[in-house]
């Protein structure tokens, strides 16, 4: 597969509502990912043709490597200070109440306890997910209408 065929997968991939895609054939396979942020290590780049390409989102990763062969270390992210929210349900998380507003809350925002700091739409209720404690906002886990997962982290505060 040539890089440039790569690339045009990574644009039309970047600009769909999918949230994972693959492809694989003889001897290469390619992953595409919005949903989680995961980088794959080779293990030796002589032993593997591993081109590991990044993308536009930090919430996207593509990795090429040979079929059957897989990477085994992950790169370590420094995680941020403070107490994560978990979802509280499985549903759409939004960060805003509508797509022209600003959003409910930024890396950096205080928050007082209480306060919306995400929505989260399950069966077409909107469920507002409010600050457990006061503090300040460290790290924004999820995407905008990112589905999450019961017990996903969304949000960290300190």
């Amino acid at each position: 597969m040539e890089i440039k065929d790569i690339k045009d997968l990574m644009s039309q991939f970047d600009t769909s509502s999918l949230r994972e895609f693959s492809y694989s054939n003889h001897s290469d396979q390619l992953t595409f990912s919005k949903n989680e942020l995961t980088r794959e290590k080779p293990n030796t780049i002589a032993e593997t043709s591993t081109i590991e390409a990044r993308p536009s989102s930090p919430a996207e990763t593509a990795v090429l490597a040979p079929a059957g062969q897989e990477t085994e270390e992950t790169i370590v992210e420094e995680q941020a200070e403070g107490d994560v929210v978990e979802s509280p349900l499985v549903g759409v998380a939004y960060l805003a109440s509508a797509p022209d507003k600003a959003a409910f809350v930024s890396v950096g925002d205080t928050v007082k306890k209480g306060q919306t700091l995400l929505i989260i739409e399950a069966m077409k209720v909107m469920n507002e997910v409010p600050a457990p404690q006061d503090g300040v906002v460290t790290e924004i886990l999820v995407a905008n209408e990112e589905v999450v997962e019961f017990g996903q982290g969304l949000v960290r505060i300190k």
